[in-house]
């Protein structure tokens, strides 16, 4: 080892941060190493002279240190074996060199590596009488703490005893003894021989301290376990001896639990089950744990409402008036659930319903659970299913396991003391799954018709009959909702609440209930319609109404205050009156055009919180023939106004634009507010309307808006959210809104109001729209390019549809 010491001379090694481990000069030493960075400063190290310099980290955690978070000192070390682990990290073995100072990090070769001095140890034999004193004394103290430990053999000790090294003894004890490796530190600083004994020596004081506690601790802990055992041995004979006596509480406890097994009149399989457990039971020692998990067991068992079940109302009229006191829309889950009832006055015995509805939060899906448990009279249950990961959260834990309890299905069913309960599932989109297995899975059996009468849950471990059970479950999208299990429940799908829903819901439910909770009555706080529908567009944006019914609790809480004050007796809310409540306006209204613009053409997108007029703007550049797509675009809508683009190249001589265009022109597509994702096929129409527009000069009527997918040869293609996407139009002054023929059947669940209020033209082709959404009368003919001939046989190809107010156009 002596080739490697260079005494005060700065040198440059690969360096690796040890995470509580501390290498001495000397020792052999064995550890893995996992980190990339150590991996590759350990294979630099093979390849060189195999020296490496080996620091400690301060904090252990720290997962890429820096100089700061590295002690000082550390040792430089050799090499010795390294192999490969399954990991991909290596397990080494170093031997200690020396001791270094840390002067710095440096990088070479993308391998981390430190700029060190290298410390020169003095050697101090054992023969001068203060070494002799402090050697004898820290070989004194190991032995001691050797004997304490149990972990240090023999053969280590007497070793120390034939070393004349003062540094070397110190640095073997140091390497040898269980120490924090802050503690180890301190060892590997202290440089001077003498030095190192001193800390070497208080350190062993107080480790034997310790480990005299801990000895004493074990043997009070070793003499209550006799005691315990002598205590059990004497309950068991005091046992028997009630038992000869006939006064024996385990044997009337045992007696009991047979008199409720026989009096449910269970099946033969479950009552076979139980009356085993009870004669277990009854062959326990006294007080054992056993007997407590067994007590358990047959307590959660008779917990459960075997046969127990709750009259339901059949009454169709009193069921729909519930459901419609409770709520407003949610029309097919209304009429999902009068069906059921329906069917069940025909036929008593159908079988539990398993529903899931999906749609934006805020839209009622947990609470019309508790309407329909009214509606039906049955008892409700709700569990939360967001964030499990467990997979015996849902089946429950075998009884081999510590405190293991039945699942969340079980306890649910015990919460509502009835076998055909509503159990509402929230949140099943949210599920997730890990090394514990796939909750989903273990909802398949349970949610299955065809096999939940036989449901097994892993800590009752006998078949329970979930057929009656109505089971509903809500998600918010279905697309992270496993397959399988989507498979096995109807789906009812809930959309948006349109403007006019929001504003009766408010009018019924929300303001009379924050009204109550304020404690106001409907003369201290009126709100007109206007004034509500200005909180909608102006203070709410949204798909439920969670947010409008917050607006509605601080007008309440701001109508109190006034009130308590005296400068009020009551208030009759308007439009105008809304910023002295609820403060400046926090959403605009939406944006429409006050002119016919060139390039500009308004498209109709969907939203999780309901519709959006979404603008399209285009500008044709002299250039080469690119075409710049912006906005934060997804993939599928740049495919869409590529395809647009190249239905206008095959027909642009009809259209009367230049052939040529697109290798003479730049084309930049733009969509507004950038900071905004944007994805989807429906602006595809809109997209070739504004470019169209831009290469011809001739504007696009602002009061007209679009959607629908374009295909290669102009086809229009049917899009989805039409309902959001009309609602959206009617707020932003649209008058004429235009969607594919294919959407035609689409129109009858659109609003009333909105029906009435907008003009719908269907559109088979983008042929047959062309003169209705561009005003092809006002266009400006660039370059002097195209006649009024061309504009003529524009308007012959694209004739105008006839439109009626308020509902479906025919179409020619």
């Amino acid at each position: 080892m002596a080739e490697f010491i260079e005494n005060d001379i700065t040198i440059t090694l690969p360096l690796v941060a040890l995470r509580g481990i501390t290498v001495f000069p000397g020792m052999v030493t064995n550890f893995d190493v996992e980190r990339t960075r150590s991996v590759a400063a350990m294979k630099s190290a093979a390849d060189g002279d195999r020296r490496v310099f080996l620091v400690s980290q301060k904090d252990i955690m720290k997962e890429t240190p820096t100089q700061r978070d590295v002690y000082s000192i550390g040792t430089v070390a050799v090499l010795r074996q390294f192999l490969k682990t399954p990991t991909g990290g290596l397990r080494v073995m170093v031997e200690g060199i020396s001791r270094a100072q840390l002067l710095e990090f440096v990088e070479q070769d993308g391998v981390l590596c430190a700029n060190l001095r290298l410390i020169d140890t003095p050697y101090v034999s054992r023969r001068t009488a203060h070494a002799e004193a402090l050697v004898r004394r820290a070989v004194s103290l190991f032995e001691e703490y050797a004997d304490l430990s149990g972990n240090v053999s023999p053969e280590t000790v007497v070793s120390l005893a034939v070393n004349d090294n003062a540094g070397f003894i110190a640095d073997y004890i140091g390497q040898n003894i269980f120490l924090k490796f802050s503690d180890k530190q301190k060892i590997l600083e202290a440089v001077g021989p003498v030095q190192r004994l001193n800390v070497v020596c208080s350190l062993l004081s107080h480790e034997i301290e310790v480990l005299e506690i801990e000895k004493n601790i074990s043997d009070r802990l070793s003499e209550r376990m006799e005691h315990v055992q002598r205590e059990n041995l004497l309950r068991e004979q005091m046992h028997v001896i009630q038992a000869e006596l006939g006064d024996d509480d385990t044997l009337n406890e045992v007696n009991e639990y047979r008199e409720k097994i026989e009096a449910l009149k269970l099946p033969e399989e479950i009552n076979e089950k139980l009356l085993k457990e009870t004669d277990r039971l009854a062959k326990q020692q006294f007080g054992s744990a056993e007997a407590s998990v067994i007590r358990g067991y047959l307590d959660t068992c008779l917990e459960l409402p075997w046969n127990k079940k709750t009259k339901e109302r059949i009454d169709v009229a009193a069921a729909s008036k519930v459901l419609e006191r409770d709520h407003y829309g949610l029309e097919k889950v209304k009429e999902r659930i009068i069906e059921y009832i329906a069917v069940k006055t025909l036929k008593p015995d159908v079988k539990g319903v398993i529903l899931c509805l999906i749609g934006p939060p805020g839209t009622g899906k947990t609470s019309i659970a508790a309407s329909i448990a009214k509606a039906m009279n049955r008892k409700m249950a709700r569990m939360s299913l967001g964030g499990i990961h467990d997979e015996a959260e849902i089946r429950g834990h075998r009884r081999t396991y510590i405190g293991a309890m039945p699942g969340r299905i079980m306890s649910a069913v015990s919460q509502s003391g009835s076998m055909n309960p509503i159990i509402l599932l929230d949140e099943i989109d949210k599920l997730g799954h890990d090394y514990r297995g796939d909750p989903s899975a273990a909802l398949l059996e349970a949610l299955d018709p065809e096999q939940n009468s036989t449901f097994r849950d892993h800590y009752l471990d006998m078949p329970f009959d979930l057929s009656d059970v109505f089971f509903i479950t809500t998600a918010n999208d279905r697309t992270t909702i496993p397959r399988p299990l989507l498979d096995r429940m109807e789906v009812i799908e809930l959309t948006s609440y349109t403007d006019e829903e929001k504003l009766q819901i408010a009018k019924r439910h929300l303001l009379p209930r924050q009204r109550k909770r304020h404690g106001l009555t409907a003369s201290m706080l009126r709100v007109n319609d206007g004034a509500m529908r200005e909180i909608i567009s102006g203070w709410t944006k949204e798909s439920g109404v969670r947010q409008l019914e917050r607006q509605l609790a601080a007008l309440c809480r701001k109508t109190a205050a006034k009130i308590a004050k005296g400068e009020i007796t009551g208030v009759s809310l308007r439009s105008n009156m809304l910023e002295e409540y609820l403060g400046v306006r926090i959403f605009k209204p939406d944006y429409s055009l006050t002119r016919n613009e060139v390039g500009i053409a308004n498209g109709l997108a969907w939203t999780s919180v309901g519709g959006e007029v979404l603008e399209v703007e285009a500008e044709v550049l002299d250039g080469t023939g690119k075409l710049e797509l912006t906005g934060n675009l997804g993939d599928v809508m740049k495919e869409s106004a590529k395809a647009a683009v190249t239905y206008i190249r095959s027909r642009a001589g009809v259209l009367g634009i230049d052939p040529e265009f697109y290798s003479k022109k730049d084309i930049h597509i733009h969509f507004p507010e950038g900071a905004v994702p944007k994805d989807g096929p429906s602006a595809g129409i809109t997209v070739a309307v504004a470019t169209i527009s831009a290469l011809t000069g001739a504007p696009v009527r602002r009061d007209i808006a679009m959607t629908g997918e374009i295909t290669l040869s102009g086809r229009i293609l049917a899009i989805g959210g039409l309902k959001e996407k009309t609602m959206a139009a009617l707020r932003a002054g649209i008058k004429t809104v235009l969607i594919p023929q294919d959407n035609e059947r689409d129109l009858e669940e659109i609003d009333q109001t909105v029906r009435r209020a907008l003009n719908f033209i269907t559109v088979p082709h983008i042929d047959k729209i062309l003169d209705t959404a561009i005003d092809f009368s006002a266009r400006t003919v660039p370059d002097g390019g195209e006649s009024k001939q061309e504009e003529k046989s524009v308007s012959e190809v694209k004739p105008r549809i006839p439109t009626v107010s308020g509902g479906v156009p025919m179409t020619q």
